[in-house]
């Protein structure tokens, strides 16, 4: 499988193992779900395919996604950014309406 495929791949089983995880683990709820790096193996029509996925997970729990892909962080609404420089990092805060 290529880089983007086994990202898909590993995507669907961590997506799947939460729902099982969920049903027979007497009520236990997984309200939030992070995801490192895997976005910049995938084609633009991965990218598209794996981001509306996560964007229906959106509704029902919350999705952070860590990442140096360009096209998230126009595609996501809100998000937390990391900039370095000499000086150290700073944090930008971004919401669904402006930037902070």
């Amino acid at each position: 499988m290529s880089g983007g495929e086994t990202f898909l791949a590993s995507l669907s089983l961590a997506l799947a193992l939460t729902d099982v995880v969920q049903s027979k683990s007497g009520g236990i709820q997984l309200d939030s779900l992070f995801i490192d790096e895997g976005f910049g193996s995938l084609d633009d029509g991965a990218l598209e395919k794996a981001l509306s996925v996560l964007d229906e997970i959106r509704g029902k729990r919350m999705v952070g996604l860590i990442s140096h892909v360009g096209e998230l962080q126009t595609r996501i609404p809100s998000g937390l950014e990391v900039v370095k420089s000499q000086n150290g990092s700073t944090v930008h805060i971004k919401t669904a309406d402006k930037e902070l």
